[in-house]
């Protein structure tokens, strides 16, 4: 059974999923149920950090970031799922308001209208909340865009690297 279900939400009606779950094992006895964690297991559970890479006009402010929503954020594209960004709010609600796309080729490589207190400048870097969830399970490396490195934020502040993805990766992602 699908994991888009927050089940550790506050409030999820734990004891109607276990009844539909019984139910169904009862009608269907020589199937064996599993319950796929999904998001619920992910849910808050990470940051995406991308970084401005050009402002650009094309009817009003563009940032283009280092971070795609066609190979990083699927969800953004698929869902649709509006990841929140620390400091960021909705359109107009802020003084500066920008697109953030994608550095593909692909014209819907679109991650959203985001405003801002200031403005944008290249070189900032965005914090984009709750991006465990398909950021890790169904990136991509879309025409050779790296994947973002995996790292632990320690207590202490410390940030330990768990992982880089490079041109070796791509290459031989395929075979």
């Amino acid at each position: 059974m699908g994991g888009g279900h927050l089940i550790t939400s506050p409030g999820y009606d734990v004891d109607r999923l276990v009844r539909i779950i019984k139910e169904t094992q009862a009608r269907y006895p020589h199937l064996q149920i599993y319950l796929e964690p999904g998001e619920a297991i992910a849910s808050a559970g990470a940051v995406l950090i991308g970084s401005v890479i050009d402002i650009v006009e094309n009817g009003m402010q563009v940032a283009v970031l280092d971070v795609s929503a066609t190979a990083h954020m699927p969800d953004v594209l698929e869902m649709p799922y509006r990841p929140r960004i620390e400091g960021g709010a909705d359109p107009g609600k802020k003084a500066h308001t920008y697109r953030l796309g994608g550095p593909t080729c692909l014209s819907g490589d679109v991650i959203g209208d985001y405003s801002f207190d200031e403005p944008l400048k290249i070189g900032d870097q965005l914090v984009f909340r709750d991006m465990a969830h398909y950021t890790v399970v169904k990136n991509t490396m879309f025409n050779g865009i790296p994947l973002p490195s995996l790292s632990i934020f320690q207590d202490d502040g410390e940030v330990e690297l768990i992982r880089e993805f490079g041109y070796q990766d791509y290459k031989t992602r395929l075979g």
